[in-house]
């Protein structure tokens, strides 16, 4: 079943949720009942003002009937998939398992992370205790109290005889050693208190951050009306922030978000946004700013109806992503890279540079997407510059898409992993969903 057409499907369930008759939703919207049971069915394609009344009929949010939500519960079924050791699963059947039990997948990719941080929680563990060099030598003193404790015992247990000035020293080497080796326990059980404080800084943040970022929409009112003064108070109050370190890249991130506002106010940015069709190279040259900021600020404005679908997504030189802001149609990988012809790796290859590419993805969306790599450091001689890429992607109206076939269309995926395009010549691995020819 094609993706596109289970919004059909995500309708009907909701109707049927809400306990409204398939007539009474139709003249609440102005259409026949015959015509909305053949889009219900997924007959008839749904999309623009129509999807919107019929949202407001049901009193659901829009995204709720659309492929966007959709397209972000498939990507994280679709990480599950790739990592799962059951033979059986029916991969064939993501789809209308996303649609149908949106809540459930939900419940399902959060488990994911949570396993997935557990995993590399443990295997940062056994790696420390592997090469840790106090661990180490704390098990070389134990091994050495508990072997003299053990010699000096075995003596007087061997030679009951032992006159007293010979028995009085070994109760006090056994003593001493026993002072010994409860002093090295505790400083090993100290030391395993903070390893794993450490290693849960460590693993958590990133996923803190991103769920905060998420719960919040990409958008913050209070700073873009009170500036970075609110800030401290939008990370003591956020519930997911929990550990020091993720509070500290909230910060981070939204000092940077402050800048960004002071820069580009919403009001006359987004104003001219529309203007201008979303060209973030005209905006950049009318607002006199660089393009990662302005690709920021397009992927933060809120999402309404003259909006299109923008995601974010910026890796360092490595390609390990550091931020990725996900838009409905465009599915972004959890873990792990990103599809290897994303112009976001392509512009790691001519820093300053800025690429432009039309991407048509596997689900059917088509994007206009933006890259562009800058350096974090001054460019010294003998210097290694840290870049960080970034790239923006537009979703383009379908009614207007270009063809593939003269090659104004780049055909992408997600990941090879999931991505079920053929005869892909950047394909690293076999996919998981389909043959792949």
């Amino acid at each position: 079943m094609p993706r596109r057409a289970l919004a059909g499907t995500r309708l009907r369930d909701r109707r049927l949720q809400a306990g409204v008759k398939q007539a009474d939703l139709a003249a609440k919207v102005g259409i026949s009942a015959s015509y909305l049971n053949l889009i219900e069915h997924n007959k008839r394609n749904i999309g623009g003002r129509l999807l919107n009344d019929l949202a407001d009929a049901l009193g659901v949010e829009q995204s709720l009937l659309s492929d966007g939500v959709q397209a972000s519960l498939l990507s994280a079924l679709q990480d599950i998939a790739a990592d799962s050791e059951v033979a059986d699963l029916e991969r064939d059947q993501i789809d209308e398992f996303a649609s149908r039990f949106p809540g459930w997948v939900a419940q399902l990719a959060l488990q994911h992370r949570r396993i997935a941080a557990l995993e590399q929680t443990v295997g940062g563990l056994n790696d420390r205790l592997t090469h840790d060099p106090f661990l180490s030598e704390k098990m070389h003193e134990v091994l050495a109290a508990v072997s003299a404790i053990r010699s000096t015992s075995s003596i007087l247990v061997a030679d009951p005889d032992i006159n007293a000035d010979w028995r009085h020293r070994f109760h006090s080497n056994i003593d001493t050693e026993s002072r010994r080796l409860a002093a090295t326990s505790e400083a090993m059980a100290a030391h395993f208190d903070r390893l794993g404080q450490r290693e849960r800084d460590f693993i958590a943040p990133p996923e803190e951050l991103a769920l905060f970022l998420e719960q919040n929409q990409y958008h913050f009112v209070e700073i873009e009306n009170g500036g970075p003064d609110m800030i401290d108070g939008l990370v003591k109050a956020a519930p997911s922030l929990r550990s020091a370190a993720a509070k500290d890249l909230a910060r981070e991130h939204l000092q940077s978000y402050a800048r960004d506002c002071a820069r580009l106010p919403i009001a006359p940015f987004r104003d001219a946004a529309i203007a201008c069709n979303f060209d973030p190279a005209a905006l950049a040259q009318q607002f006199q700013t660089d393009l990662p900021r302005v690709f920021r600020r397009l992927a933060h404005i809120p999402s309404s109806p003259d909006i299109p679908p923008i995601g974010l997504v910026s890796c360092d030189g490595a390609g390990a992503f550091r931020f990725r802001k996900q838009p409905p149609g465009f599915a972004l990988p959890l873990f792990g890279a990103g599809c290897a012809l994303w112009p976001l790796y392509a512009a790691l290859n001519t820093p300053s540079f800025a690429v432009a590419r039309r991407l048509r993805v596997s689900e059917g969306g088509v994007f206009q997407g933006y890259a562009i790599a800058t350096s974090e450091n001054p460019t010294q001689i003998g210097v290694t510059p840290v870049l960080t890429s970034w790239m923006l992607l537009v979703g383009v109206d379908q009614a207007m898409e270009q063809d593939e076939a003269d090659g104004s269309v780049l055909p992408v995926g997600s990941s090879c992993r999931v991505c079920t395009r053929k005869a892909c010549e950047a394909r690293r691995e076999p996919s998981i969903l389909q043959p792949v020819a």
